[in-house]
């Protein structure tokens, strides 16, 4: 994120006295650039400028050496001893680093000064001294994450500008540690405000500020006041040429090539400290003097620049598309293989340097993302040739995030970068280079440009007051466009202008983008709150009604509702025991994950409630009952891989039709795992631990709130449930709904969950799938009173509760109303190999009150159902 220091942001908008960054954040909040944060000043206290005068080397017992530094702070010093009471004694203090030495110059923290973290610093013994203050490093200062050592005046801070100096000097207005730093949010759409130039132009919209455009060219209409003189090119400009014969989309990767030489730059010449310590604000570290300008530059204006070492460089530069197998050693030291839609920056055949490509040419750089390394400037280039190029946002961004390359400089092009610029920031930084390294600029100027004219955009007047609410006058909306930028003319037809986008602008592509335009402008507080009426007839779909209620029923039921992250790791999978063949280790792989051990989309449900009953129960909440209810992804073998589709224009029909079939499916399922007690303990009694039954209870929980009827078979092997204490749940027609049970015992054994756990699984596409039409209609109330009726019917101990269940259902026909077990009993009472099932029948007639006949009826028509179905006897 950007970050706005106040006196740089000065030099291009007026501010009034005593703004504070509060005020600033604010300002800009009114025209949409949101606080991100506020950085006060990085050290209060006394930070002082100190000479070492001593410097006595100590080794200790445990083989670390130390050094005793008598420093002179100079005001700061010590009292003297002769009673005078004037400061003259140095200052002890103990330093661990070794990187300085007698006469240095160095950053030091008294007594009472404060560093961030915050590090409040005081006088203390250690290593047998009492430590008067500390010796800072450039990361106790907060100037940077990387330290080799404490800071050293004149070398690696204010290098050449150290010599005005003094010991006893504020470090903190030197530095400029004092300075309150505002960090704002920037929207893709508005990549302009990725400088101080974009800033103070929607500072002075928020708040009628004298605004004074320094990225105009005086050249081009400009007083030279506000502006920068800008040479026309010259026939004699170091030649570029661009030659991009693959454009994506049909825009050529470069519109825009700005080439300026400047000669004879010292190569020891330093930034001067106020630039050092504004790129140190802005989260820039200072290189050297032409890296430091070119990056200056484009804080200031938003335009990116590269310096190539001119010797090091042969003409001219051509701008090209990458060819198969070539590679490119970049800036960060990378060796990258790159893809043919990477956008090139080349030189010609005859470069001194081994040839990189089949033709002889020589790879210089990532277009708009980084250089190579091949060119970079040394600490002994004296020549540079200064680039400032227009690339295409899309070509820019598809690069960075292929090789992973988020540069400052494609931060800016991906957002859209002001085609009319680089001509003003390549003089800029030549001015910079001339004045500071004592170069001198060639006469000779290369100017590239193929930028297109912009289109005019045609808006009806009353489009702002259609979309946004409000009415706005005629007048008000050309105010407004005109304040942005635009040039606003009129047409022949009534009621309709003629709208030219400004260049640093390329978000604004139609009537909506303007119509927001205005409303931010003239305040989005003056747009009313309105709440739109809800069109009749319209609501929650069939399919979201019964999720809900399957919600509701699971919260009544006892569980808590929960969501996770849907990324897997595929050691997950050894865990729950999955089978190597098991069609759920199948799973999409991520190009891009947010989590190195997750690079999995999930195949199941479970896998992911699990993980959140294992942060639960490792927190000590041991009694659990949690569900999920979300998406799986369940790539298809042999599926094609999804076509690469261009941006910035609609895909054809054949290519939406080729990125539907690389699509996976994505069933909705609900899981849910209970652990502990389900029932506490207390003087009612002991409670009761969750099993089996409360899984099973829950999945058939989950089928009545949609209205499907189940039915449940013992699974004998489905990881990872217990073998024999695991259920499936399927349709009538056989169609797999799920499967609920205990796990099994090293699953839980691995995962760190209490023995006996119990969970379920269900897919709830495939139950709103079944849903028949009359579930949805109500069904006739009876008046009459209903008859109860018990039975224990004995059969073989490996004949299903529900083979049993759904002979009673079959036999008691259209006057049973509801059929429940509610005991399952084994012993010698029933017989070795067989086990007594305890069935509650609830019977109802809807035209007359039963009779004890027709109740007998009922029952005994379902024993000899039950009977022949399954074997089973009336229990004795």
């Amino acid at each position: 994120m950007p970050h706005v220091v106040l006196d740089w942001l000065a030099e291009h908008v007026e501010l009034p006295a005593g703004l504070t960054a509060e005020q600033l954040a604010a300002d800009l909040v009114r025209v949409g650039l949101e606080e991100e944060q506020v950085h006060a000043a990085a050290v209060t206290g006394p930070l002082v400028v100190g000479r070492v005068l001593e410097l006595v080397a100590e080794p200790q017992k445990n083989g670390k050496t130390i050094n005793w530094c008598q420093v002179d702070v100079g005001a700061h010093n010590l009292p003297s001893d002769d009673g005078s009471g004037a400061p003259g004694t140095p200052r002890g203090i103990v330093c661990g680093a070794h990187n300085f030495g007698v006469g240095d110059l160095v950053v030091v923290a008294l007594p009472g000064t404060v560093l961030p973290g915050p590090f409040a610093i005081a006088a203390r013994k250690t290593y047998g001294h009492v430590s008067d203050g500390m010796i800072c490093s450039t990361t106790e200062l907060g100037l940077g994450e990387e330290s080799d050592g404490i800071v050293v005046l004149g070398r690696d801070l204010l290098a050449g500008e150290a010599d005005d100096v003094v010991p006893g000097q504020d470090a903190v207005a030197l530095l400029g540690l004092g300075d309150e730093t505002l960090e704002i949010n920037v929207t893709p759409d508005r990549g302009y405000c990725f400088s101080y130039r974009g800033v103070a132009r929607e500072y002075a919209h928020s708040t009628g500020a004298r605004f004074s455009d320094r990225g105009l060219a005086a050249a081009e209409g400009a007083e030279p006041a506000d502006g920068v003189r800008v040479p026309g090119a010259t026939p004699d400009g170091f030649p570029v040429t661009v030659h991009d014969d693959a454009p994506v989309r049909g825009v050529v990767g470069c519109d825009r090539f700005v080439t300026r030489v400047v000669r004879g730059i010292d190569p020891a010449a330093a930034s001067p400290a106020w630039m050092q310590r504004r790129l140190t604000q802005a989260g820039m570290r200072p290189l050297s003097l032409t890296v430091d300008v070119t990056n200056y530059v484009m804080l200031d204006l938003g335009q990116p620049l590269h310096a190539y070492d001119l010797a090091r460089v042969a003409e001219p530069v051509v701008v090209r598309r990458a060819r198969p197998g070539e590679r490119l050693t970049t800036l960060d030291g990378v060796d990258r293989t790159l893809d043919a839609e990477d956008l090139l920056i080349t030189d010609s055949p005859d470069t001194p340097d081994a040839p990189d490509a089949a033709d002889g040419s020589r790879i210089l750089g990532l277009a708009g993302v980084m250089g190579g390394a091949s060119s970079e400037v040394t600490a002994t280039t004296t020549d540079v040739l200064v680039e400032a190029a227009h690339f295409d946002p899309v070509t820019v961004a598809r690069t960075a995030r292929r090789h992973k390359l988020p540069s400052e400089a494609a931060k800016r092009f991906e957002r859209g970068v002001d085609p009319r610029l680089p001509g003003v920031a390549a003089q800029r930084v030549v001015d910079l280079l001339v004045e500071l390294g004592g170069g001198t600029a060639d006469d000779a100027v290369s100017d590239l440009d193929r930028v297109p004219a912009p289109e005019p955009i045609l808006l009806r007047v009353g489009e702002a007051e259609r979309l946004v609410g409000v009415a706005y006058p005629e007048a008000r909306v050309r105010e407004l466009l005109e304040t942005v930028g635009c040039t606003v003319a009129d047409t022949p037809a009534i009621g309709v202008v003629s709208v030219l986008p400004p260049s640093w602008r390329p978000d604004l592509t139609g009537p909506a983008e303007l119509v927001e335009e205005i409303a931010r402008l003239d305040g989005y507080d003056a747009i009313p709150s309105t709440l739109p009426p809800a069109p009749a007839g319209r609501g929650l779909t069939r399919a979201q009604r019964l999720r809900r209620s399957v919600a509701r029923g699971l919260a009544e039921a006892g569980f808590v509702q929960t969501l996770s992250y849907p990324f897997v790791d595929p050691a997950q999978h050894d865990a729950l025991g999955l089978p190597a063949d098991d069609v759920r280790r199948h799973a999409l792989r991520l190009a891009n994950p947010l989590a190195a051990d997750r690079p999995e989309m999930r195949t199941d449900l479970l896998t992911t409630v699990l993980d959140t009953v294992r942060r639960n129960v490792g927190r000590g909440t041991e009694d659990v009952a949690v569900f999920e209810i979300g998406l799986v992804t369940l790539p298809a073998p042999g599926a094609p891989a999804a076509p690469q589709l261009p941006g910035a224009q609609r895909p054809s029909d054949d290519d939406l039709a080729r990125l539907a079939a690389a699509v996976p499916d994505q069933p909705r399922r609900v899981a849910g795992v209970a652990t502990g007690r389900r029932e506490p303990r207390g003087w009612w009694g002991p409670g009761r631990g969750a099993d089996w039954s409360d899984a099973l209870a829950a999945a058939r929980l989950v089928a009545d709130r949609v209205g499907v009827e189940v039915v449940v078979r013992a699974d004998a092997q489905h990881a990872p449930w217990h073998p024999g204490r695991c259920a499936r749940l399927s349709l009538a027609d056989g169609t797999l709904v799920g499967h609920a049970g205990e796990l099994h015992p090293k699953v839980l054994e691995t995962l760190g969950l209490p023995a006996r756990s119990v969970a379920f699984e269900v897919d709830l596409d495939v139950l709103l799938g079944a849903v028949p039409d009359e579930a949805f209609m109500a069904s006739e109330v009876s008046t009459f009173p209903h008859a109860k009726e018990d039975l224990a019917l004995v059969v073989d101990a490996d004949v299903p509760a529900q083979s049993v269940r759904d002979a009673l259902v079959a036999g008691a026909g259209d006057l049973l109303e509801d059929v429940r077990l509610f005991d399952v009993f084994t012993g010698e009472q029933v017989g070795e190999g067989k086990k007594s099932l305890a069935f509650a029948l609830r019977l109802r007639g809807a035209d007359r009150t039963l009779t004890a006949e027709d109740v007998v009826r009922v029952r005994d028509a379902a024993v000899a159902a039950a009977a022949e179905r399954t074997g089973a006897t009336l229990r004795a």
